[in-house]
């Protein structure tokens, strides 16, 4: 072309022509069926599945692990995944390319997507260049294509999340913690990070695991080595409640939110405990309504459900429940417990008038209840199924005597005895799945509550002056201080997030809900 000819509108040096000029001058190169389109093609395997143009496209590149292998004379028929999709992306490979590609392998294959003449998928990948980035040998590889029991594959909690299914709930659990940041971020809440060591039992229940540094192993009787320094000055122990320092950040920032990780020492090997786990805490400042507190705790969870109702993870949590696997629960009760959560308004209900209704119960508990106890799994199930209807259920205003101590106690006491204003929230199937309660935020109320718990910290004073590491058992002078130096009225409320997980998703036992799960006896990895 002349360099003379001045450049059309819209042209450039290298394409002389108008973008859309010049695509007309060129269309008769370009195949009308054979489409280059490399910048446009999705990147993952979930992207692709979607991805169904009407011609097939070139060039395009897929990274991810094979899922399992189909070899015939001519070719391969291998199954992709990349953890972002339940199903499977299909690939046909020549036979000379498909050395390598064993289960388990990380790959990188070349070629073009095309419409495939399959039932079972609208696209396949014909490969033109596989490359192996990790081999893999597919005899010893512990994770073949066919049903794994859970309890096998909590022997193998290193490769477990390759499980098509396990990567579905992690990607849940992801999806959800988006959804909730989108949440409390609308809603002007600061989200904090708190301590994971603590000299403060917040529970007061001593179910703690104590932190020391240095060998574990005892010296020996005969060794004249000087004990060590303790690392701190005071025990240490892993945080069971990041509440209290939330109460702290709450007087400096506002409304304040967390996810982060907990630990009890709790020796139980039940589907429902774990001795590391994941709390959804947030606290509210001046909010002198417990009521208020609920309808945030349920409109956070309204959030959740609505968000998700039509997501991708949503259908594969329900396509491979349907594939009747004992281990989850129903599509049916899925569906149901989605749709509780949705319901308009959820019953609030007094502890006194739950232990009204269960004896009112008849046959249908075996546990009589008793005012003053705490609700029973069986009671809470028989409450959250008769009372909710399908709906998740508050409990409300427990005797004093049964909750912590840093509960604020109700302005008015009931015929039984003094109660506080908290609340239980309970799910059909899983019970109790969130708690809170308004604070106490008066000096004296909070100081006679600890005595009446059997708490009795010393003053700010005392504990910094003091240079014995043992100088307390339970550090709550500080948490008194809170309530010195401008405390206002203020609640808060926690989520069970590894129980939330279970609610949504239909897994039986908690276990099966995080990546790395520790609870009595396993920690395996």
């Amino acid at each position: 072309m002349n360099s003379a000819i001045p450049l059309l509108r819209g042209a450039s040096p290298r394409y002389p022509y108008p973008l859309r000029l010049y695509s007309r001058l060129t269309s008769n190169v370009v195949s009308r069926a054979f489409i280059s389109t490399t910048a446009a093609a999705p990147t993952t395997i979930a992207g692709f599945l979607d991805f169904k143009p009407q011609d097939a496209v070139s060039d395009v590149k897929i990274d991810g692990f094979v899922r399992s292998v189909r070899t015939q004379k001519l070719r391969s028929f291998v199954a992709l995944g990349d953890g972002s999709s339940l199903r499977s992306l299909q690939a046909v490979v020549p036979i000379d390319q498909a050395e390598g590609l064993s289960i388990g392998a990380a790959v990188r294959l070349h070629g073009s997507w095309t419409p495939s003449p399959g039932l079972k998928q609208s696209h396949e990948l014909h490969v033109e260049r596989a490359t192996v980035l990790g081999p893999s040998d597919a005899k010893t590889f512990p994770i073949q294509r066919k049903y794994h029991t859970p309890e096998y594959l909590r022997t193998l909690p290193h490769l477990r999340p390759r499980v098509p299914f396990n990567t579905t709930v992690l990607r849940l659990r992801s999806e959800i913690i988006a959804s909730l940041t989108r949440f409390f971020g609308n809603r002007n809440f600061i989200q904090t990070h708190t301590p994971i060591l603590t000299s403060s039992d917040c529970e007061g229940a001593g179910e703690v695991f104590n932190v020391s540094a240095g060998d574990p192993s005892p010296a020996p009787a005969e060794s004249k080595t000087a004990v060590s320094k303790p690392f701190f000055r005071r025990p240490v122990y892993t945080t069971v409640s990041a509440q209290l320092h939330l109460e702290a950040l709450a007087q400096a920032l506002g409304n304040v939110w967390t996810l982060s990780p907990t630990f009890r020492a709790e020796k139980s090997d039940t589907p429902r405990h774990l001795s590391e786990f994941y709390m959804l805490e947030a606290e509210m400042s001046f909010t002198d309504d417990l009521g208020s507190v609920m309808d945030f705790a349920e409109g956070m969870l309204k959030h959740i459900a609505t968000d998700l109702s039509s997501s991708r993870v949503k259908e594969e949590l329900l396509a491979r429940i349907n594939d009747g696997a004992s281990d989850l629960a129903t599509a049916e009760q899925v569906e149901q417990r989605w749709a509780g959560i949705l319901q308009p308004s959820w019953p609030r209900i007094t502890y006194t008038e739950a232990i009204q209704t269960l004896e009112n119960a008849g046959a249908a508990i075996t546990r009589r209840p008793t005012w003053g106890e705490d609700l029973s799994t069986e009671h809470e199930k028989y409450i959250a199924t008769e009372v909710g209807k399908g709906s998740p259920v508050f409990v409300t205003n427990y005797p004093r005597d049964i909750k912590a101590f840093y509960m604020k106690g109700d302005c008015v006491e009931s015929p039984h005895g003094a109660t506080v204003e908290c609340f239980d929230l309970l799910v059909p199937d899983l019970c109790e799945i969130a708690g809170g309660s308004m604070r106490e935020h008066r000096l004296d109320n909070l100081l006679e509550s600890m005595r009446t718990h059997g708490i009795a910290p010393t003053s700010s004073e005392n504990a910094i002056e003091s240079d014995s590491p043992q100088s307390a058992e339970n550090n709550l002078s500080w948490y008194v201080d809170l309530r010195r130096w401008g405390c206002p009225p203020h609640g808060g409320f926690g989520v069970g997030f590894d129980r939330l997980i279970c609610y949504l998703s239909g897994i039986q036992t908690i276990h099966d809900t995080s990546a790395f799960p520790r609870w009595y006896g396993r920690c395996d990895c």
